[in-house]
Order: C-alpha cells, then structure tokens, then sequence
C-alpha cells in the first residue's frame, strides 16, 4: 500500500485559469495577513517577516483559506496528474499549503506550493516509467486471483511515493 503525494507549484509565470486565479487570491491574503504582523511595515519579504517575527509562520495556513474554495473546484482529484488514457484520476482528501516565497510589493514574486495526499493506494507493479495502482486496498483480491481494475500512472516531476506499508503479495 502507498500513498501518493504531488507539490503543485504557483506562481508568476504560471498560465492556466485555475493557477492564476490561487495565485492573484493568495497573493491578496498574503498581503492582508501579513500587516497584521508587521503593522508598521518593516518587512517586504515573507521570508523576512518569519525571520523577525516567528508568529508569522502562521502565514502559511492564515494565506492557505484564500485557496481552499479553489481546491474544492478539483472535485476531490488532484490536478495535473493524468492516467495512461489523459484524464485526472487520482483522489484526494488531504492537502498541505506552503508559502514558498512572497513580496509585499512584487507579486511577480509571489510563489506557493499545494501538496495533495492520496489516500492508500494497492501498487501492484511499475512498468517502465509507470506505477500500475489499484484503489484502495486491493491485496486480498489480487492474493485470491481476481481480476482487479487498475489505472496506469505515469510518473513526472513533483509526483513522489509519499508513504508506503511493506506487504506481501
């Protein structure tokens, strides 16, 4: 059993609907979040503002509402990762939010990452750069014989095995 994970980056240079608009909202709270911190304007930098003020490490979930609508416009898969046949296919439950660089006033600047969680997923193989899955845990089925619909994952940048339980198949 594994549990996939993929670090979706957003930032200026990023150019779909969906990206642009996390980007321009989370930016905005950022901006917004971040007075409250340094109320009298000191800091240009998220990376400087958790330096001098270490409460401001709260950034990082305070920005995070500013995308949570858009995460549920996923609909529960995780974006950019399609199966053999093109279509998103992986589901996710649980996301992290990472501010990994912010400018009061550059928002060209702006950069965030989304880390969407899978749940536990039967990997039953790898066939040349692909992971062949199966949802949920079906190890009893495939120990039995059965036939067992699976989903063939292409691996790509930013798509990692993020948890694994050895097994016996």
């Amino acid at each position: 059993m594994i549990r996939l994970g993929y670090r979706k980056v957003i930032n200026a240079a990023s150019d779909k609907a969906w990206d642009r608009q996390v980007f321009e909202d989370t930016h905005r709270e950022f901006f917004m979040q971040a007075q409250f911190y340094d109320q009298q304007g000191k800091y240009q930098t998220f990376a400087e503002l958790v330096t001098h003020i270490p409460q401001a490490d709260r950034l990082h979930s305070l920005v995070s509402t500013a995308a949570v609508g858009y995460i549920r416009q996923l609909k529960g898969l995780i974006p950019d990762v399609s199966n053999a046949y093109g279509k998103r296919c992986l589901p996710f439950q649980n996301f992290r939010f990472e501010i990994i660089h912010s400018h009061m006033q550059r928002k060209e600047e702006h950069a965030v990452a989304i880390y969407f969680y899978t749940e536990p997923l039967t990997w039953i193989d790898t066939v040349g750069p692909n992971l062949l899955i199966a949802y949920e845990d079906r190890r009893e089925a495939l120990r039995k014989g059965e036939e067992v619909e699976t989903d063939l994952i292409p691996l790509q940048p930013f798509l990692t095995i993020h948890s694994i339980e050895a097994h016996e198949c």
